[in-house]
């Protein structure tokens, strides 16, 4: 099951300068402000700044869908012909991440949030 597209990460090279810019789109200050990622959220989403995007292989934007059960997405889209970009990992306190992209060359990101 999927609860939908709730997060998006940009992969950014000068993070200095992408806070400052986020920052005055959103008009609000980051919920997590780290060298490795800047976390911001507004109107219902999350929006993310990823200083090692790029090194992932992150070409633009990635949306991410939150699932309830990440590993069985993952495996239904690899099924269905995606190609692995990063498995399943855990970013910090159960969150888990990971993502694939089509056979179009767009990026799909699957977020599953650990079980309270």
């Amino acid at each position: 099951m999927s609860a939908g597209l709730q997060t998006i990460i940009y992969p950014v090279k000068d993070l200095t300068g992408a806070k400052a810019v986020f920052g005055a789109l959103l008009g609000v200050e980051p919920y997590a402000d780290t060298p490795y990622y800047v976390g911001y959220k507004a109107a219902g989403q999350d929006v993310g700044l990823d200083p090692n995007g790029h090194a992932k292989g992150m070409t633009g934007p990635v949306p991410y869908w939150h699932v309830t059960d990440l590993a069985d997405r993952l495996a239904a889209l690899l099924a269905a012909g995606a190609e692995l970009l990063q498995d399943a990992q855990d970013v910090g306190n159960g969150r888990l991440v990971a993502s694939v992209k089509d056979a179009d060359g767009n990026l799909v990101g699957l977020l599953q949030d650990p079980v309270s």
